[in-house]
C-alpha cells in the first residue's frame, strides 16, 4: 500500500489498513486523544503479533536517550514463529537527533524490512516538524503516516458515550450527554473513568443531569463557568464557594485566572451576540465550541449583565494576570478571592 500521509486523512488510511491487513511500515502517533492512540495501537498489535508472542515479536522502546543504532536492532530482529513484528517507541524527538541520528534514521526508512511495523508514539513530548530538515522531512513523506489523534466531534462522541452507558446497562440520552461533555470535558480518556462512576451511581436504567452532578469530577473550565454563572446571578457566597473548593484542590491561583479570563471574553462576545441579533449558534462556530449546549448557557448569562460590566470585567482581569505574573511575594488567593467580590459588587 502507499505509506505517504494525506493531510488529516491519516487516520482514515490507517482505518483502512486494518480492515484490510495491508498496514503500512512506519506510523507517527500523536495529538492529545489518548484513548483512540491506544485503542489502535491495540488494533495494531492484534493484527500483527500472535497472542502468546509478544515477547519475541512486540518491542517497546523508550524515545529517552535511544540512539538510532539501538532502533535499527529492533526493527531488524526477524520475526520468531510469526510472519511480523512490531516495534513501538515512545517520544523520540526526531528533529531533535544529531546529524548523525537523522542521516542513519533515513536510512533506516529507506530500506525498512517488509515483515516490521514501527510506530513513534507521542504522549508527552509534542511531534513537531521542522521544515528545515529537508532530508528527514521527505524519508517520512516517503516511508510514514502520521495519524493524528483528536477530539472527537460531536456525535461520535454522543454515539460512543452510548455505547459505553449501554454496556453498563444504562442509557443516555443528547441533553445528558451535553452535559457530561461540558463537565467532564471531550477527552475519551478522560470520560471513561466518569462513566463507570456515573454508571455504577444511577439507580433507573436512564442517565440523569442530576445522576452526573452528584459523582462526576468536573474539569476546570466547568467549575470555572460555574464560577463566573454564580456572579452574574448575583450569587457571591456560591462563587465564592467553587473558588474555596478549587484553592483547596490546590489549583494554582493563576491556572484559575487564565480559566477566569477565557470566560469572561467568552460572556463578553455572548453579550456582542445579544446586542447584535446574533443567536448561540453564531457564538458555538465563533469559539469553535462541539455542541450549542455552552453557548445557550452563556447566553444565558450575558442576558443578567450589561456591555459595560463585561467590558471592565476583562480589563480588571488582564491587570490582575499581569500583576500575578511580574510582582514578587503577592497573596494570589486573597487578590483572585478580592477580584470575584469586586466584579459581584460592581455588577
Amino acid at each position: 500500500m502507499a505509506t505517504s500521509s494525506v493531510k488529516n486523512g491519516g487516520l482514515d488510511l490507517l482505518r483502512g489498513a486494518l480492515k484490510s491487513g495491508d498496514v503500512a511500515r512506519v506510523y507517527i502517533f500523536y495529538g492529545e486523544e489518548a484513548y483512540l492512540r491506544q485503542y489502535y495501537l491495540d488494533q495494531l498489535q492484534k493484527l500483527l503479533v500472535p497472542s502468546g508472542f509478544e515477547e519475541f515479536n512486540y518491542h517497546r522502546l523508550s524515545g529517552k536517550g535511544l540512539a538510532v543504532h539501538e532502533l535499527a536492532e529492533a526493527v531488524e530482529a526477524m520475526p520468531m514463529m510469526a510472519e511480523h513484528t512490531m516495534v513501538t517507541v515512545t517520544d523520540l524527538d526526531l528533529f531533535g537527533l544529531d546529524e548523525k541520528g537523522r542521516g542513519q534514521l533515513v536510512e533506516l526508512l529507506g530500506d525498512f524490512p517488509d515483515y516490521c511495523t514501527l510506530v513513534f508514539v507521542y504522549d508527552v513530548t509534542a511531534y513537531k516538524r521542522d521544515g528545515k530538515m529537508k532530508k528527514l522531512c521527505a524519508a517520512l513523506d516517503a516511508h510514514a503516516v502520521e495519524v493524528e489523534f483528536r477530539q472527537q466531534e460531536r456525535d461520535q462522541l454522543l454515539r460512543w458515550l452510548k455505547r459505553r452507558f449501554a454496556a453498563l446497562g444504562k442509557d443516555i440520552d443528547s441533553a445528558a450527554a451535553d452535559h457530561l461533555l461540558f463537565t467532564c470535558g471531550t477527552l475519551m480518556t478522560d470520560l471513561v473513568p466518569e462513566i463507570e462512576k456515573i454508571g455504577a451511581y444511577a439507580r433507573g436504567p436512564q442517565i440523569t443531569v442530576e445522576d452526573i452532578n452528584a459523582v462526576a469530577d468536573p474539569v476546570l473550565d466547568a467549575r470555572v463557568f460555574d464560577m463566573t454563572n454564580a456572579i452574574t446571578a448575583g450569587k457571591y457566597d456560591q462563587a465564592a464557594r467553587v473558588l474555596g473548593e478549587l484553592l483547596r484542590m490546590q489549583t494554582e491561583p493563576i491556572a484559575i485566572l487564565a480559566a477566569v479570563g477565557k470566560e469572561l471574553r467568552r460572556l463578553y462576545t455572548a453579550r456582542m451576540a445579544l446586542e447584535g441579533g446574533k443567536d448561540r449558534y453564531w457564538l458555538k462556530q465563533l469559539w469553535g465550541m462541539s455542541s450549542d449546549y455552552p453557548a445557550r448557557l452563556l447566553m444565558e448569562a450575558a442576558r443578567r449583565v450589561d456591555h459595560r460590566w463585561c467590558r471592565e470585567a476583562v480589563q480588571r482581569c488582564q491587570t490582575l494576570d499581569k500583576r500575578m505574573k511580574s510582582e514578587k511575594n503577592m497573596d494570589s488567593e486573597a487578590e483572585l478571592t478580592l477580584f470575584l467580590m469586586e466584579l459581584s459588587q460592581k455588577r
